[in-house]
């Protein structure tokens, strides 16, 4: 029997760039921890333990690198970084101020300038100090080391040029105590900016956790008490009226009611629901009065799975974000070297003064922003990923929005992914047993398969239902169900179980003997030919892979213009067709049926429908939750291409920063506090740049 994984999921404070997420994740895959997430946009970190390792061990890494974990802080209140800004900025004017007064003013005085600039440079130390030292130890400098060098070396360098030069009253020329200040304070309030800034792209996390924030009215003897979603428990009956929440997933016990399902699903009209039809947390009864069994809890709900999906969006990296990621583990001491070099060439080779030397290092440290790479990929990625939820698009995470947008081929099965799965008999023969027999016998076979005929068919055969004795199920995917029943072997299946040709869809044998046919019609789904006709039209090939006769595949060709259509394959042969497709293009194959699984595991990127069997769903990349027609399978294609679009706009521009302002730093065109401002703003650029894929219109 397997064990259950345990699991440690914290939120951690100090992380100020995505190479601190990166540098915490290396400590603790070092340190044994396996499967470790962390998302530096939520603070959230994640991992699985073994036996001998525990929560306390995990805390223990990451104080060690000088991080803090919110629930461990014993309600020991931090000063925000909102604060820290301002008091920086108070102290920080006063310096600048002193560019611009006479020397005999009190502001040029190098102690006042010392003492002012004190308060700021214990902020930085404090702030960028310590997130500097924690990014050397896990391995991978961040951001935080190049600018507590720079405010670091124009505060030594003044205190330094001051004493040496006090006699001689040369000293001013030394001071750049505001330059210190001014960097330390810029960066704070680039870092603030950036903070909120990317707290929009978090926006969908937030909307759909707020839905749960709800209250339910449950049964107890009779009485109604009203409870928080968290107390809420399995088989929990809860009243839900017109207008309220559903609080969780469940089935209906009593009354009817029209459902908004628009914020899981994406589907704009309401449904109607019945008794023993399944609600899902955190829609809305918009008329009606139910009572819901509760069915589903707290992390199992459909709802909490979405909200998961979109939270560990980073937890697979796209190609071109690993790529990013190996530019800014190696930028910082990259840069450090290039300052160093900045120094001793200008000074030593071109005669540039030792103070404007020092300059042009300092410049070269600050406007250098590893961040703008590092941010690139995963700001867009979780922005993509929740309108993609909003829309009621399940994506498995970043690499899966990188290999969508670059599909060529579609692959459709057709029973429930094309058609609505909803089958009718148009007719049924029997040659030996009388009708309401064969009916009894094809239900107690079907009602063991999971198979959408299977499912069609035990709904319109369940009033024939009588006890029969049957043992030996066996079900070969695809193609048969067969059992003994009452000493007699039976079997229904398509055409290939019987020797025989025959035009039927599908045969019941009784001891490998011919006694009944049905003949089954399924209808296509809304918008299906406009839909995939639109995805022809933009270059898609179009493929029919489905276990169907031929002479049906055939009928829908004539309407649907397809690229190509295999008929009549089992799974092994659907696997053949994906691996020969997959070769020529990138390919993505949607399917609902166990039988599709394989495929969808085979192919570049699964694709399943919120209805399908749960193995297609765990075989599946994408799942679509609107079942009803096809669109959302265009507008994931859409939000997966606008949002590698953006990655590379904002790698782009990241790399073009850099490659741009390191030159002007080193020339000397560019003044420390300049290169401070360019740089905190350099990180808003990318990430508003993500924010506009939210609200960009693509559809």
């Amino acid at each position: 029997m397997q064990k259950d994984i345990k699991k440690v999921q914290l939120k951690v404070e100090g992380m100020h760039c995505n190479n601190c997420a990166n540098g915490i994740k290396l400590s603790l895959e070092k340190e044994g921890f396996s499967n470790v997430n962390v998302i530096f946009a939520t603070g959230d970190v994640s991992c699985e333990l073994s036996d001998q390792q525990s929560e306390d061990n995990v805390i223990e890494v990451l104080s060690s690198l000088n991080y803090s974990v919110k629930k461990k802080l014993n309600n020991k209140k931090k000063i925000s970084l909102e604060k820290l800004f301002i008091i920086s900025l108070f102290f920080t004017i006063p310096l600048l101020c002193s560019m611009f007064v006479s020397d005999e003013n009190l502001l040029k005085k190098p102690f006042n300038q010392l003492l002012i600039c004190i308060p700021v440079y214990i902020i930085g130390l404090n702030y960028f100090g310590r997130s500097a030292w924690s990014s050397i130890k896990s391995g991978i400098p961040n951001m935080d080391v190049l600018i507590f060098i720079g405010s670091s070396t124009a505060f030594f360098y003044s205190i330094v040029g001051w004493l040496m030069f006090t006699e001689n009253l040369e000293y001013q020329k030394y001071l750049f105590f505001e330059t210190s200040a001014t960097i330390i304070s810029l960066v704070l309030m680039g870092n603030l900016l950036e903070k909120k800034s990317i707290k929009k792209t978090t926006n969908a996390i937030e909307d759909l956790t707020n839905i749960q924030k709800v209250n339910a009215r449950k049964e107890v003897n009779k009485s109604i008490v009203e409870i928080p979603f968290s107390e809420i428990q399995i088989n929990d009956i809860l009243i839900v009226n017109n207008g309220d929440k559903i609080p969780s997933d469940g089935i209906i016990i009593e009354g009817c009611g029209l459902i908004d399902e628009s914020i899981i699903t994406g589907e704009s009209l309401p449904i109607t629901k019945n008794i023993n039809d399944h609600v899902i947390g955190g829609t809305v009864l918009k008329e009606g009065n139910v009572k819901v069994k509760v069915l589903k809890i707290g992390e199992d709900t459909m709802l909490s799975h979405v909200i998961s999906l979109v939270k560990n969006a980073q937890k697979f990296k796209p190609n071109i974000q690993k790529f990013g990621d190996k530019v800014s583990a190696i930028f910082v001491p990259f840069v450090l070297i290039i300052s160093v070099l900045t120094f001793l060439i200008t000074h030593l080779f071109f005669d540039i003064s030792l103070q404007d030397a020092i300059l042009r290092s300092i410049a070269v440290l600050v406007i250098s922003c590893p961040c703008a790479m590092g941010l690139a990929t995963p700001t867009a990625v979780m922005v993509g990923v929740g309108r993609a939820a909003k829309k009621g698009i399940l994506i498995k995470g970043g690499e899966t929005l990188e290999k969508l947008a670059e599909i060529k081929n579609i692959v459709f099965d057709k029973t429930g992914t094309i058609t609505t799965g909803e089958f009718k008999i148009s007719k049924i023969t029997c040659y030996e047993s009388d009708e309401n027999k064969v009916k009894n016998i094809i239900y107690n076979l079907e009602k063991h398969s999971s198979h959408p005929i299977a499912k069609s068919l035990c709904k319109i055969f369940k009033n024939y239902d009588k006890p029969l004795e049957i043992k030996n199920i066996k079900e070969n995917k695809g193609t048969s169900i067969s059992a003994n029943i009452n000493g007699d072997n039976y079997e229904i299946g398509s055409s290939k179980i019987f020797s025989s040709k025959t035009e039927s869809d599908l045969l019941l044998l009784k001891n490998n003997k011919l006694i009944a046919t049905l003949d089954i019609e399924d209808e296509l789904k809304p918008n299906t030919f406009d839909i995939l006709d639109l995805l022809k039209n933009k270059g898609y090939l179009l493929y029919l892979l489905s276990g169907d006769k031929k002479s049906k595949c055939e009928i829908l060709k004539k309407s649907i213009n397809f690229t190509g259509i295999f008929s009549e394959q089992l799974p092994k042969d659907k696997i053949d067709k994906i691996t020969e497709l997959s070769l020529k293009n990138p390919t993505a194959m949607i399917g609902d049926g166990i039988n599709d699984a394989p495929s969808l595991a085979k192919a570049n990127i699964g694709i399943s429908l919120a209805n399908a069997t749960e193995v297609a769903i765990q075989s599946s990349d994408v799942i679509l939750l609107n079942t009803k027609n096809l669109k959302q399978l265009n507008e994931s294609l859409l939000i997966s291409k606008h949002t590698l679009v953006t990655i590379k706009q904002n790698l782009f521009w990241a790399f073009s920063y850099n490659i741009i302002a390191i030159p002007i730093a080193i020339a000397g065109l560019l003044n420390p506090m300049w290169a401070a401002i360019f740089m905190a703003f350099s990180d808003i650029v990318v990430i508003g740049n993500s924010i506009r894929l939210r609200y960009k219109r693509i559809f």
